[in-house]
């Protein structure tokens, strides 16, 4: 008699939010194929039959996207579609309870520690010898290196400390054997993350211990550039700049969170600084690595925000000249100490705002750019579209910066270096073509 064979199961993950979740779907996909249980990430075939929905749950609009997700992919198990949904990360964490309650067809709910619990649902084991090892869900040339979970800071916004809990810091060694992994699987650059980089190293070290890190990396052969996201600018230390000029293969780039320059909007977020320090470290920044790209962000539509705090914004950015500027309008969350304020600015306000201060970045921005024509530069080959290629230079992250836009007759190697002349420049893209 013929027995039914089972097709194998086969996992799609979906991630939302910021670089820390892709990392966390990064290594959920290294546990799961260790246990020989096939995984992808965002997968457009459509032949997978479970899916695990990496949520964020950072601000509204955020929570929103995750929520529409969960019900997407609930849809498509009630028509048959897939067997199983699960969902993890930080909305998971933060709103288990609700969750469970009004989408109870979510087969499980995780939060953002519980990876073991997930791989019990796969009837697989957690492997603590996979140091590391992750399937990468970016392109193979270029990877986020986590190096901290958490944060200990109390910003009046942030709900991350709800969701992420406490700062720990993960061992240099570790961290250095993660990076080699990477780059033997031909990892060109890493991005280092964390809620707050600066403050690695303070809970196992007992001092920050940042500098050391970049010094360990920048030893690793085969790694080019280096990367630094989310630096806190209260008590910043200053010999992070002497590595970063000391050592070729750490980006001369920053990107350190301001909020905002109002000195009474500082002090209502709970940022433990004022606007003259920022401007104190910003020269002290660029006069120790001349040349440094500088990203922020910036909150607008904070709890009692007026016009003339926005003004004064608007002229903190024209002073400092930031090279990137993201903004995010203000986002009301339970939990936080921010909440106790009244929510006083409309959320059409907001955007009005937080327009008005990226039309005074985008002049600068285009500003900036014009002096880089003639000008010839390293670019990192991302990838191909529409018949060009593009790239970016050592003074641009991932997605959220400028990308260069090069002429090539010929092809061009993904994920490898070359010399472009710039011949164009745009508010936020440059225009370039291949030279030896």
């Amino acid at each position: 008699m013929k027995t039914k064979t089972l097709k194998k199961d086969k996992v799609n993950i979906i991630t939302l939010g910021c670089s820390k979740n892709m990392v966390d779907s990064e290594v959920l996909s290294g546990q799961l194929l260790a246990n020989e249980i096939d995984v992808v990430h965002e997968n457009k075939k459509s032949d997978h039959n479970i899916v695990v929905v990496n949520t964020c749950g950072f601000i509204e609009k955020a929570k929103e996207e995750s929520i529409n997700t969960i019900l997407d992919q609930v849809e498509l198990k009630r028509r048959g579609r897939i067997d199983k949904v699960y969902v993890t990360g930080c909305l998971s964490e933060r709103y288990k309870n609700n969750l469970e309650m009004e989408i109870p067809e979510v087969d499980a709910y995780f939060g953002t520690m519980e990876l073991p619990l997930i791989l019990k649902q796969f009837d697989a084991d957690y492997k603590t010898e996979l140091l590391g090892e992750r399937l990468l869900a970016t392109p193979q040339h270029y990877a986020y290196l986590k190096i901290s979970e958490g944060c200990n800071r109390t910003c009046a916004f942030c709900a991350i400390p709800l969701m992420r809990g406490q700062h720990v810091s993960k061992p240099i060694e570790e961290l250095v054997k993660e990076a080699e992994g990477l780059v033997k699987k031909g990892v060109r650059e890493i991005m280092l993350i964390a809620q707050e980089l600066t403050y690695y190293g303070l809970d196992i070290y007992k001092k920050r211990m940042l500098p050391e890190l970049l010094h360990r990396l920048a030893d690793v052969k085969g790694l080019v550039w280096i990367r630094l996201h989310y630096a806190y600018p209260s008590k910043f230390p200053l010999e992070i700049l002497d590595v970063m000029r000391e050592r070729d293969n750490i980006c001369k780039y920053l990107d350190m969170p301001l909020q905002h320059a109002a000195n009474n909007m500082l002090k209502a977020m709970k940022r433990q600084i004022t606007r003259e320090e920022m401007e104190d470290l910003t020269a002290a920044i660029r006069e120790k690595v001349p040349g440094i790209c500088l990203r922020t962000t910036l909150i607008a539509g904070f709890p009692g925000e007026t016009e003339d705090d926005v003004e004064e914004l608007k002229e903190f950015l024209q002073r400092q000249r930031f090279d990137r500027v993201g903004i995010f309008t203000y986002s009301h969350e339970e939990g936080t100490s921010g909440f106790a304020l009244t929510d006083d600015v409309p959320s059409e306000v907001k955007e009005k705002r937080a327009q008005e201060i990226m039309e005074v970045q985008q002049e600068i921005s285009f500003e900036l750019n014009q002096e880089k024509v003639n000008k010839i530069y390293k670019v990192l080959i991302d990838k191909k579209e529409a018949g060009r290629y593009l790239g970016r230079t050592e003074f641009d992250s991932v997605e959220v910066d400028n990308e260069v836009v090069i002429r090539a007759s010929g092809k061009l190697p993904i994920g490898e270096f070359v010399n472009v002349k710039i011949i164009k420049a745009y508010d936020y893209d440059l225009e370039g073509e291949v030279v030896p």
